[in-house]
């Protein structure tokens, strides 16, 4: 990705969280931007979102967002000076959860312990 989109993907997953977090609350859930894809002409922004929660709790976080998705689209406008505010769209980055069920995966196997210790090869 050339140095411009990835500074835009960065000042947008910036401006992003603050927002959210500003104008969202949402119970029981943890909502984070973990990152912002952008097309090469700027037009559409892939805004990936962890959600830490319960299935349930997720799938509300994600329809709250995407209902006021024009309203962070403005906002966005009104904060950084583009030519093209990008249409916004939410994916549920769910790293996290592939992640714990990996872990979980290795404890059921056994495999945890066969692992090096990160401080033993120092």
């Amino acid at each position: 990705m050339k140095n411009r989109l990835v500074r835009v993907c960065e000042v947008l997953k910036r401006e992003l969280g603050m927002i959210i977090r500003r104008e969202m609350e949402f119970e029981d859930t943890l909502i984070t931007v973990s990152g912002v894809d952008i097309t090469p002409d700027l037009k559409q922004a892939h805004v990936f979102i962890s959600a830490l929660g319960s299935p349930a709790g997720r799938r509300k976080a994600m329809e709250a967002l995407e209902e006021h998705r024009v309203t962070f689209q403005n906002e966005v406008a009104r904060r950084v000076h583009m030519k093209h505010t990008p249409h916004l769209n939410f994916r549920l980055d769910d790293a996290i959860q592939r992640g714990t069920r990996v872990i979980d995966i290795m404890d059921e196997l056994g495999l945890k312990e066969e692992l090096p210790d990160d401080e033993s090869e120092l």
